[in-house]
């Protein structure tokens, strides 16, 4: 059983204790993480603040390939980190799942490494010369979530090397060894100091959000522990990056056509198990079609193959951890306590592992703990509408508002309405499909700040203005 170290200033670092690390589709032990102290955390951000002396410096260019020379690095190994997140999330190497998230990771690398920010002339004139100038910030302290924790890991490390920061990580206890890998691999190609790694439980974040040697803290995850990220950054003024939790709503108009949309509407819903923060989670449907929609959606799900992530036939895996297989449990079960009507699934599978099959919920509406809630797994509850201003108040009567969907033959029709709903993130006729070119972020509950493109990249920057 492979003994993992943290990795700071470049060297691996022992830890005195660890903790088992479980395959959430057998319940065996994939490796040892190892469980930093105050002490080790304290000497990843002092390493990361002796390399920011010179990495802040480094020219556009030098750290422009330093990003490639992290993604060709991640090809290279992705075979490798794709088993390795399959053990330790439980999710397919196939279809949407390790090997897709591994592309993903690639491609958001490679995009960022080719993102500028060139200095802006604001004024020049007999009055004087005026530029405005974007600074890297010191230290990132970044934190990330157990559903896509290599893909996310990338999406907060590299515009933070991008423009001349460094970094501290602390990946999700459930799934911390892939992250180690990623560090690892990183530093073949980076100064010592620029990317550090340290694992733990939640305390270790908590320390990081309050530390005064990180200027800036990233964060995906719940909005509960997004509150008290801000709260304990607030002491030493950090910046923040919140992505937080989502209740996205899909609309599907009266003029679709069930069969056509039954795809686009499943893997909206159930892209990774649906344990992901932007994926359809409420889907409200028109009386004259309800039925229909209901029939086509179970008749989709039935046919996709749910098992361990290490066979290739497996499409979809188990839930991540115990505590959220017993959300998904509870919430279903308080659903048919309320009068639901489960037209697919659930029950939890018989044996090892948190599986859980593909559920659609019919006959439900807004007070159901399964609609309000975020359930963030494979349950899709199903509402009908009759008025389509009603439907977008009861869409938008909700303290998340990360992403939403219209579904419609009538485009600018479905445009309109996407534009009504209260979310970062708004799609005619698919959800949850972001790309690196596009910024994300949330509104209200769901989070503070962009990621991706330009304005993500800007996140990690100060801004000085020049008069000369």
């Amino acid at each position: 059983m492979e003994r993992y170290d943290l990795i700071i200033d470049g060297k691996r670092v022992a830890a005195e204790h660890h903790a088992e690390v479980r395959n959430p589709s057998n319940g065996e032990v994939v490796g040892l993480m190892p469980l930093a102290s105050s002490a080790h955390l304290d000497a990843a951000v002092e390493a990361a603040r002796r390399a920011f002396a010179t990495w802040s410096m480094a020219g556009d260019e030098d750290r422009k390939a330093a990003c490639h020379a992290i993604g060709a690095k991640i090809a290279e190994h992705a075979e490798e980190l794709a088993r390795l997140l399959t053990l330790e999330q439980g999710k397919p190497l196939n279809g949407l799942g390790s090997r897709f998230e591994l592309g993903g990771a690639q491609a958001w690398t490679h995009h960022t490494a080719d993102l500028d920010l060139p200095m802006e002339i604001l004024q020049a004139n007999n009055e004087g010369r005026v530029e405005l100038h974007r600074k890297a910030i010191g230290v990132v302290g970044s934190i990330t979530p157990w559903n896509w924790p290599v893909m996310i890991a990338c999406w907060h490390i590299i515009p933070a090397v991008r423009t001349g920061n460094t970094v501290v990580i602390k990946p999700s206890p459930n799934t911390p060894l892939s992250t180690i890998r990623l560090v690892g691999l990183m530093n073949e190609v980076l100064p010592a100091g620029v990317v550090n790694v340290v694992t733990g439980e939640n305390s270790i974040g908590a320390a990081m959000s309050a530390h005064p040697g990180i200027s800036k803290m990233v964060f995906t995850g719940s909005t509960a522990t997004g509150r008290k990220v801000m709260a304990s950054a607030a002491e030493t003024l950090k910046r923040l990056t919140l992505e937080l939790g989502g209740n996205d709503a899909g609309i599907v108009l009266p003029d679709v056509d069930p069969q056509q949309v039954a795809e686009g509407l499943f893997w909206g819903a159930f892209i990774n198990g649906g344990q992901t923060c932007a994926a359809l989670k409420r889907l409200y449907v028109h009386d004259s079609i309800y039925d229909e929609v209901c029939d086509a959606l179970v008749e989709f799900a039935r046919k996709i193959p749910v098992g361990d992530g290490l066979d290739e036939a497996s499409i979809l895996g188990p839930v991540q951890n115990e505590m959220q297989f017993r959300k998904v449990c509870d919430l279903v079960e308080d659903a048919r306590a309320n009068g639901a009507r489960i037209l697919l699934g659930g029950e939890p599978s018989a044996g090892a592992g948190y599986y859980y099959p593909p559920t659609i919920v019919a006959d439900v509406s807004d007070g159901v703990r399964l609609v309000d809630e975020e359930q963030f797994g494979p349950v899709l509850p199903v509402i009908r509408y009759a008025d389509i201003e009603e439907v977008i108040a009861r869409a938008n009567d909700n303290p998340n508002g990360l992403g939403g969907s219209v579904w419609s033959k009538d485009i600018e029709a479905a445009k309109r309405y996407a534009l009504r709903l209260e979310c970062g993130s708004a799609w005619v006729n698919k959800h949850g499909a972001i790309q690196p070119n596009a910024p994300f972020g949330g509104v209200k509950n769901s989070g503070v700040g962009l990621q991706f493109a330009a304005d993500g990249l800007k996140e990690y920057t100060t801004a000085q203005t020049l008069f000369c």
